[in-house]
């Protein structure tokens, strides 16, 4: 089978179940494991990395209205791979190239691949759509042991913090403007032992105001941007930091681009995260690793 993934959680799960030979082509956002990024990439995004969060979200919402997507997709390079399944998504038409157009595209290649839809809203069904990658791949008992396992180690966690204290938090998508979590975080959040305040769980993120932020009065703050690594997220902390008109008990800055926005098998290590930010009693056990490779950072 000739598998292209338009998600990089697709992806991520292709390499997890051992598929990575069948993997033919990635998106250009594919970059985990390493091997990802040597695969042919497919696909290019049309906002500049250059621009500022502010600048980022007019022109997200800009090129949607016009185009319905902020991805191009390379449909020479596609008719190339001959494939023979496409996997995308319908949950969010800013991370990936739309459904409906890849559909279209896809009805014109001779090999009529089958478009898959991934669309997960919560932890289960996260891990639900790993089983579907392995029975349409031909691998369904290594998805099933797989997917075992990672609900194991998601329970262990779960179950070593349950007696902790529990704080309130506030989890950020986006700082400017700000987007209040939603889909499987908050779901994260309270498996991890905390307590959401401005979430909308198993549904999508959405904006909220600066005033919506401060009256949450989280205790803790967690900023996890859509797309974005720690380092180019430490100055909308600070825009975050100046439009708060309390004082929290911390802020937190975490990878989102890897270990957040991506329905994947790593929203395990995620929990982890959260769990080690909640609960000083088992943070230095947890963090370590994240915080060591710059991949978490308290910022107050």
């Amino acid at each position: 089978m000739r598998i292209v993934s338009l998600l990089p959680s697709a992806t991520e799960i292709c390499f997890a179940l051992g598929l990575e030979n069948e993997l033919v082509g990635v998106t250009h956002e594919c970059d985990y494991p390493a091997a990802a990024s040597l695969k042919p990439k497919i696909t290019r995004s049309k906002a500049s990395e250059d621009l500022s969060s502010s600048e980022i979200d007019l022109l997200v919402r800009s090129q949607l209205d016009e185009t319905g997507s902020i991805y191009a997709l390379d449909l020479e390079a596609l008719a190339n791979l001959k494939p023979d399944l496409i996997l995308t998504q319908r949950l969010c038409t800013v991370c990936a190239v739309s459904f409906d157009y890849v559909a279209e595209q896809a009805a014109k290649l001779t090999t009529k691949p089958n478009v898959v839809n991934l669309e997960p809203r919560t932890l289960d069904e996260v891990f639900d759509s790993i089983v579907q990658v392995g029975e349409l791949a031909g691998s369904s008992n290594e998805a099933r042991e797989y997917v075992a396992s990672l609900k194991k180690r998601a329970e262990k966690i779960a179950v070593e913090v349950k007696n902790f204290d529990t704080h309130s938090v506030l989890f950020l998508e986006w700082a400017d403007p700000p987007f209040a979590s939603g889909h499987w975080i908050p779901e994260l959040i309270e498996r991890a032992g905390g307590a959401n305040t401005k979430a909308f769980k198993h549904f999508p993120s959405r904006q909220i105001s600066w005033q919506d932020v401060n009256d949450a009065k989280a205790a803790i703050i967690v900023l996890a941007e859509c797309g974005f690594a720690v380092a180019r997220q430490m100055q909308d902390a600070a825009t975050l930091l100046a439009n708060l008109t309390y004082a929290p008990k911390e802020i937190w800055i975490a990878d989102g681009s890897q270990y957040f926005s991506r329905p994947g098998p790593r929203l395990v290590e995620s929990l982890q995260i959260l769990a080690g930010i909640f609960h000083p009693e088992v943070r230095e056990l947890y963090l370590a690793p994240f915080l060591s490779s710059g991949e978490v950072r308290r910022f107050l």
